[in-house]
């Protein structure tokens, strides 16, 4: 595994002056007729001064080889000169978004989902990014999506009947994009890539279930609603009838409380509006 080693080489500036000067002793040597003088400097000005000059832009770097050796990476911006036989590669230090593609996956329970991923991530050693794998962009590409198979099959798209403690891959946003960013991070570590961020960008049913969801989801609502809205009915019923006994109104037997509580919970309870009845005798007639 190679490690990097980051070199500050010389300032370019000097480098490029004395180019200047030699091309100029070589034109006075062409001149005056002095031609294996001049183009022995003018060979050496173009071969092994010249091809060492390089700049180096904010946020990049290059990696220097000589000979199939790694020497070292210039990080620093500027105007440098190096060993002008070293082959040099540049590599951008700037953050990439990588916006994954739908990836149809099974979730933990089985259901098919459809899932993607942007990811955050940028190069942090070079010498691993370029040496250790073939291609550094490509591997980021490849382990992104398996990091992102891996997690849609460990959670559950949404919680199971009667859960409510679980992770899921709907509701746990925040807790899933760390542990996908914590993986990722895991794996990428061997080219030399740091991930910055990790976050879900669609996350849906697959279009085969997507229908059956939706009415288990509506049931869902409708059943919760239902619950809400008969414990709040028992209340009111509790209330109605436990001030009806504090301030003396009406006494009520055990049948005439069961009649009303029946007719306040139809009241409170149905979908539609109740039609009143007048009853001009008595329960029993």
């Amino acid at each position: 595994m190679y490690q990097e080693k980051i070199i500050n080489p010389p300032s370019g500036y000097l480098t490029f002056a004395l180019f200047l000067g030699l091309l100029g002793v070589s034109v006075v040597c062409f001149v005056t007729e002095r031609f294996i003088w001049g183009g022995c400097l003018l060979a050496f000005d173009f071969f092994l001064v010249l091809p060492g000059l390089i700049i180096n832009n904010p946020n990049e770097s290059k990696v220097l080889t000589l000979f199939g050796k790694y020497v070292g990476t210039v990080k620093s911006d500027g105007f440098f000169w190096v060993n002008p036989l070293t082959a040099k590669r540049k590599v951008s230090l700037r953050a990439n978004n990588l916006n994954g593609q739908q990836l149809k996956v099974n979730d933990k329970q089985g259901n098919p989902i459809e899932i993607a991923a942007v990811v955050v991530w940028k190069v942090n050693e070079t010498a691993k990014a370029i040496f250790s794998v073939e291609n550094y962009i490509q591997y980021v590409s490849i382990q992104s999506e398996a990091a992102v198979r891996h997690l849609a099959n460990i959670f559950p798209y949404d919680h199971a009947e009667g859960e409510e403690e679980s992770i899921t891959l709907k509701d746990g946003a925040e807790k899933v994009s760390a542990l996908l960013e914590n993986e990722l991070n895991e794996r990428l570590s061997r080219a030399g890539i740091e991930v910055l961020e990790a976050r879900i960008s669609h996350l849906a049913y697959a279009p085969e279930i997507a229908s059956a969801m939706l009415q288990r989801q509506q049931a869902t609502a409708v059943i919760a609603a239902r619950k809400l809205i008969v414990e709040g009915a028992v209340g009111m019923v509790e209330m109605a009838l436990e001030k009806l006994s504090q301030k003396g109104i009406v006494e009520l037997d055990e049948e005439r409380k069961a009649a009303m509580v029946s007719n306040l919970l139809v009241v409170l309870c149905g979908d539609k509006h109740v039609q009143p009845v007048v009853n001009t005798g008595t329960l029993y007639n």
